[in-house]
This record gives C-alpha cells, sequence and structure tokens, in this order.
C-alpha cells in the first residue's frame, strides 16, 4: 500500500514546492521594502511553509483520491464477484486504471461470446425445428390420408404405413442422437476402457457398410495389407460408432465409383492416428470451422435427400473429446476429403 502511494508524494512535493518558493518570494518582497530583510527568518519561513503545505496538501490528496476510488469500486457492483473486490482500494490510479481497463477487457469479451452463444442458440433451436418438423408433417400427412379414406384400398395403405413408420424412424434417430450429444456434453455417458484390435474392428464396420457402399460403387479399403494386429485402448462401442459416422458420410458424399480410404499410423510412441480419406465432393474452407456443430449443413440449400439426423460429425467429435483424444480435418472441393483422429496406443 506504501508503494502505491508514492506517486501522491511526488505530487505534494511539488505543490509544497512551488507554493513554498511563491511565498518565500513574496516574503522577502515584503521585508525588503519595509527594511526588515532576515535571510535566517526566511529560511525558517520557507522551511514550515514547504513542511506544513506538504503535510496538508498530501493528506487532503490522499483522502480526496481515496474518497473518488472507494466510490468507484462502490458503484461498480458488478465487480461483486471479480478479483477487483477481493483487492484493497488504491490510490495509485495508474494501477486502478489498470483494473478498471482489465475489468472493461473482460466484461466486454463476455458479453461478445454471450452475443455468439445467442447466435448459436437460435441457429440451434430453428435447426433442431427444422430437422424435427419435416419427418412429423410426413408422417402426419401420411396418417390423414388414410384416415380420409386411403386406409380401404391395401396398397395404399401399405405404403402410406411404411412411409410413416421410416418418419417415425428418422425422429427416434435424431432423438437419440440428441439424447447421446447431452450425456457426453455433462459427462453422463461412461466409456468402458479396453483394449482392442483397432484393424479388426475398421475391418468389421466395412462389412457392415458393404452393401450401402455397394450400392454408389464406393471401395471401402486399406492403405496397406494390415497383417499384424494394432492394439489401441478405447472403447471398442464407441469407436466403432466414430468409424461408422465417418465411413457413412464418406459414402454418402463420395463420388460413384470412388474410393474411401482408412489408413493407420504411429503418430508418437503411445499414440496411432486413424485416417479416413476419400475422393468425394469436398468442403469448401469456410464450412470447415464450423463442421462439428449440431446440425450444420455444408449443403445451405436445406435439402435433406441424404438423409441422417445431421448430427453424426458432432457426436464424433465429442466422443473423441471424450476419450482426451484430437481429431481433424481436411478438404478441399472436387478433390475429397480426410478425417483422422488419435487413440491412445496398447501395450
Amino acid at each position: 500500500m506504501q508503494k502505491k502511494l508514492k506517486r501522491t508524494y511526488k505530487f505534494a512535493f511539488k505543490t509544497s514546492l512551488f507554493i513554498t518558493l511563491f511565498l518565500t518570494l513574496a516574503m522577502s518582497v515584503f521585508l525588503y521594502y519595509s527594511n526588515a530583510l532576515d535571510w535566517l527568518f526566511l529560511l525558517a519561513f520557507s522551511i514550515i511553509c514547504f513542511s506544513f503545505s506538504f503535510l496538508v496538501i498530501q493528506y487532503r490528496v490522499e483522502r480526496f483520491i481515496y474518497r473518488r476510488v472507494k466510490k468507484i469500486y462502490d458503484d461498480l457492483t458488478l465487480l461483486e464477484s471479480s478479483n477487483l473486490r477481493q483487492k484493497r482500494i488504491t490510490t495509485d490510479m495508474a494501477t486502478l486504471t489498470q483494473e478498471i481497463d482489465k475489468y472493461a477487457r473482460d466484461r466486454k469479451f463476455e458479453i461478445e461470446s454471450l452475443k455468439v452463444r445467442e447466435e448459436y442458440r437460435k441457429e440451434f433451436i430453428g435447426n433442431v425445428s427444422h430437422e424435427l418438423k419435416t419427418p412429423l408433417f410426413t408422417v402426419q400427412g401420411y396418417l390423414e390420408t388414410l384416415i380420409d379414406g386411403a386406409i380401404e384400398d391395401k396398397k395404399v395403405r401399405e405404403k402410406y404405413l411404411n412411409r410413416a413408420n421410416k418418419g417415425v424412424e428418422r425422429l427416434v434417430y435424431i432423438v437419440k442422437d440428441l439424447d447421446m450429444i447431452t450425456k457426453l456434453e455433462v459427462g453422463d455417458l461412461s466409456l468402458t476402457i479396453e483394449r482392442f484390435n483397432i484393424v479388426e474392428l475398421i475391418q468389421n464396420v466395412f462389412d457392415l457398410l458393404e452393401m450401402k457402399a455397394a450400392k454408389k460403387d464406393i471401395s471401402l479399403i486399406f492403405d496397406i495389407e494390415y497383417d499384424k494386429p494394432i492394439y489401441v485402448n478405447a472403447d471398442i462401442e464407441r469407436i466403432q460408432q466414430v468409424l461408422s459416422n465417418l465411413l457413412v458420410n464418406s459414402i454418402k458424399y463420395g463420388r460413384e465409383k470412388g474410393t474411401t480410404e482408412v489408413s493407420i499410423e504411429n503418430l508418437i510412441k503411445n499414440k496411432v492416428i486413424v485416417r479416413v480419406t476419400d475422393n468425394g465432393e469436398g468442403i469448401s474452407k469456410e464450412n470447415l470451422p464450423r463442421l462439428f456443430e449440431r446440425f450444420y449443413r455444408v449443403d445451405k440449400s436445406g435439402s435433406r435427400k441424404e438423409g441422417g439426423s445431421g448430427l453424426g460429425l458432432s457426436i464424433v467429435k465429442h466422443i473423441i473429446e471424450a476419450h482426451d483424444e484430437k481429431i481433424y480435418v481436411e478438404s478441399e472441393l472436387e478433390v475429397g476429403s480426410e478425417f483422422s483422429f488419435t487413440l491412445e496406443k496398447a501395450e
């Protein structure tokens, strides 16, 4: 506290010196014309004048600044939870200015963050509404048609019930994905970490998606032949979901007669990186930063021709981060995309 008051000492010293010089000069002129000039008296007068001025100015200035600063602290009621309220009130204006500036910058950052979150919230609610109302209206339309009399026609009844059922399945799919993301974000979804062969798991996913890929004549392949198993520590069920989502996306947006290639490489001593590379449509650079957001679509037309919940990549990101690992994406339009993620290598 004493160090912070030295600035006011300097002000009081200079001000007292100016007052002393002025009064001493005035007194010397008065004594000179009174024929009573006494240098010892002037010296004593100067010392007394300087000392008195310094004490009064120092006390008054310190009290004045303290009261003004205290009023600033008291008026800023928002500082109750900040570090400023936890510190002693200082009369050092430079220190106070730094603290207020820091507080202002922090509040500005918080306000900007809140604005971004608000925009994201509005967009998210709009996306959820759009994703849910499409299958809802589809189901409603088919059911109303059946109620209005189409149920009497056996062929129409079966066709419309099947289509309504697909709409319900899509709704269930979206709700399940939303539930999973919520659990991942709040940490309620527990992971069962175990040792398994990642090569075997990838091959299993290839087998599951073989028919889906065959419809677009897309080949699911490894970059090389992995003769030996590569063991990792992770939740096998969740990593299978990650691989499935990435491969399904690759098939959806891949070129006909294209290729989706998976490679496994040693990253560092205890890490491997799994890469999923395709020669599909690719993604523009402006879309890459938001690619893992919930319901974010690269296709701005609102088309849902490729199906899905719009949550796949968001789930992938959350699962990988729940493992304390990283996921990366590189892409170029009309060239292709590469999604990669790290895993802990097992002994």
